[in-house]
């Protein structure tokens, strides 16, 4: 019909993989780097140690981040492999029991069991190994496993992270720098929060509240034990 406009929608599904690995890494990066530097300095470490201690943890944090990812992504790569290789075989075995499986897969989503077998075979006549991957096991491209980008957004998002509460330790007068560090990396984590559910498309006071409660927590907690343990000492 002319006139007419094709209707674009916006989703938000393609951002899973580097949105997960990168918020991820990034509210490690503040939480675990604040932590660490308000429990050094809650034990009466020197203002020098307590930088040392942060940059210390930023590269060791940043690596361990994208070896983590890495692994366990590539674990998920690996079983998503096995099993396209599986279901590619069982097509070349047995076209017709593989198309039955499909449309029983769309009856139960709805369609009339004539209609269900005519879809089924007419995607297995486009692509039908895709049609499984997608239908049968919950394989597509959008959410599919990817080690080396999820490896380096999650090292990248630390690093940045870290290094925020890092700067304010740098520039904090020694005597105050317990509250300045934590009162900016909840500043901080507050704003990750609130963008990645934006990015997300979820509320974001709900996720600014949420990532800065689990922060403010695990600083008061490291900060106890920074304090018992250097008034031991």
């Amino acid at each position: 019909m002319t006139g007419s406009r094709h209707h674009k929608e916006r989703h938000r599904t393609d951002r899973i993989g580097w949105l997960r690995a990168a918020v991820l890494g990034a509210n490690d990066g503040i939480v675990s780097t604040a932590s660490l530097l308000v429990g050094v300095a809650a034990a009466n470490a020197s203002h020098a140690d307590i930088l040392l201690t942060g940059v210390a943890g930023l590269v060791a944090g940043a690596m361990s981040m994208a070896a983590g990812e890495y692994v366990s992504v590539h674990s998920q790569a690996d079983t998503e492999k096995a099993d396209l290789a599986r279901e590619r075989t069982e097509l070349e075995q047995n076209p017709p029991a593989e198309r039955r499986e499909l449309a029983a897969i769309y009856v139960n989503r709805g369609l009339e069991p004539n209609l269900a077998a005519q879809v089924a075979e007419q995607l297995m006549a486009h692509d039908a190994l895709a049609a499984h991957a997608r239908d049968e096991l919950g394989i597509s491209e959008t959410l599919s496993a990817r080690p080396i980008q999820a490896a380096l957004a999650s090292a990248a998002s630390f690093a940045v992270g870290a290094a925020l509460p890092l700067a304010v330790t740098a520039v904090a007068p020694e005597h105050i720098l317990i509250p300045w560090v934590s009162g900016a990396s909840l500043a901080f984590l507050a704003l990750l929060g609130a963008i990645a559910a934006r990015v997300g498309g979820a509320s974001m006071l709900v996720g600014a509240s949420r990532v800065t409660f689990w922060g403010a927590l695990a600083m008061a907690i490291t900060a106890g034990v920074g304090s018992v343990f250097g008034g031991a000492v």
